[in-house]
């Protein structure tokens, strides 16, 4: 019965599909003729839960996706409506399988955030806790399979029919995508991600980060509870000053952290971004949302290790030659000519990042963007391709150093011995 059930939803669900695209087509037609790109991400916004997230996957994906795409996809819009709080304690009490109060001493019934995947809703357990609750929608997950098998038939349609298209295929996009969303919905992969992070900072002997406990009596595949963090985000300099004596020495923990996961850690923090890290009341670092992570293989972090070298001591010849073994190519790449293009996006660098300005936390994320697309296009320019992680780990690096510009401008991140990058 239920293969019966999910079978008419999906097919109700292509049905909305081919309504909204079927709206977009008749305002075309009509006269309301956008650019591709808006129109585009305009359209995704409309689809919901799995467009905006393949939006979201082509904002971060520079090596995959056109410029103009990319840069378009930076404002899709992961806001949606928040669910009825009946209906967020009904899916808790259904994933618990016994009376909420037995389990939670309280629950604020006003979100502290609504995306397309979940909600997140303040908790006090019977215990005394302070905890915050991550509830899946519902249907999230067949909506997802749905409009994914949709997805990847018409991507290996469109490769039949233009098999020139596109240097990449298209639907192994969509398989790397369905990949990482599905891993997204799993609460249970996100709770044993929190634990591995916890394990690792303990074997590091690390007592300057955390991150939020999961409290598996209260966790299922659909909802996790953790422990609620107290505390500003990395980039509010006026806050911090209030936890933590030396905002800089802040920094320097929450990147020697993240640089010392790639090699000893099985995952690195994929989305760094300013709301990710966070700084308690008593001057920890906390890492939290571990639904993005990214692992790499050993013989191409060495490779990307090699280029943050360069990138640090200002070796645009280094640079050229990590990026060439980074990167995957049909022809020889003349690495001289492609180290000239890199010393010459590096003066433009330099010429945006004004000393005497002060330097906010929104336009970090502007700038890593712009710059990353930059890289990579100066890179693609001479024929090479760049696999995700590649593109997934330079943004982590340059999110850092855009806080550095915030947090302590004065600081040489590429002589301060108190930094452990590439240890």
């Amino acid at each position: 019965m239920g293969t019966v059930t999910n079978g008419i939803k999906g097919a109700f669900r292509i049905g909305q599909t081919l309504s909204v695209l079927g709206r977009t087509g008749v305002k075309w037609v009509g006269g309301e003729r956008p650019p591709a790109p808006r129109l585009l991400r305009q359209t995704f916004e409309s689809l919901g839960a799995t467009y905006i997230k393949l939006g979201q996957f082509i904002a971060s994906s520079p090596t995959f996706f056109p410029k103009e795409y990319v840069e378009e996809f930076q404002h899709c819009l992961d806001r949606t409506p928040n669910l009825p709080f009946g209906v967020i304690k009904r899916i808790i009490r259904e994933e618990l399988d016994q009376p909420i109060d037995q389990v939670f001493s309280q629950i604020d019934p006003v979100a502290l955030a609504s995306a397309s995947i979940a909600q997140v809703h303040a908790a006090r357990l019977v215990t005394g806790e302070d905890v915050v609750i991550k509830v899946q929608k519902p249907g999230v997950e067949n909506i997802l399979l749905t409009d994914l098998n949709f997805l990847y038939l018409s991507a290996r349609i469109l490769e039949t029919l233009a098999p020139k298209m596109s240097w990449t295929s298209l639907s192994g996009i969509v398989d790397e995508i369905q990949r990482t969303m599905m891993e997204e919905c799993d609460f249970i992969k996100e709770a044993n991600n929190l634990k591995v992070f916890r394990r690792f900072l303990h074997d590091t002997h690390n007592e300057e980060a955390t991150v939020p406990e999961v409290y598996e009596h209260a966790s299922t595949r659909r909802i996790l509870t953790m422990a609620r963090f107290h505390g500003v985000p990395l980039t509010d300099l006026e806050s911090i000053r209030g936890y933590a004596k030396d905002p800089e020495r802040t920094l320097i923990t929450a990147m020697n952290t993240w640089f010392a996961s790639l090699t000893q850690c099985e995952f690195f923090h994929a989305d760094v971004h300013a709301g990710n890290l966070m700084v308690l009341k008593d001057g920890r670092v906390g890492f939290i949302d571990f639904g993005i992570v990214g692992r790499i293989r050993p013989d191409t972090w060495e490779a990307v290790s090699d280029f943050i070298s360069a990138v640090m001591v200002g070796n645009f010849d280094g640079m050229a030659e990590s990026m060439i073994r980074i990167g995957i190519t049909s022809h020889t790449v003349q690495a001289d000519s492609l180290a000239n293009d890199l010393r010459k996006l590096y003066q433009q660098m330099d010429k945006m990042v004004p000393d005497e300005v002060p330097y906010q936390a929104d336009q970090a994320e502007d700038d890593v963007n712009n710059i990353l697309m930059d890289m990579v296009k100066v890179g693609e320019s001479h024929g090479l391709h760049f696999p995700r992680e590649f593109a997934l780990l330079l943004k982590q690096f340059l999110y850092f150093d855009r806080y550095v510009h915030i947090l302590a401008p004065e600081m040489d991140v590429f002589m301060d011995e108190r930094l452990n990058m590439l240890h």
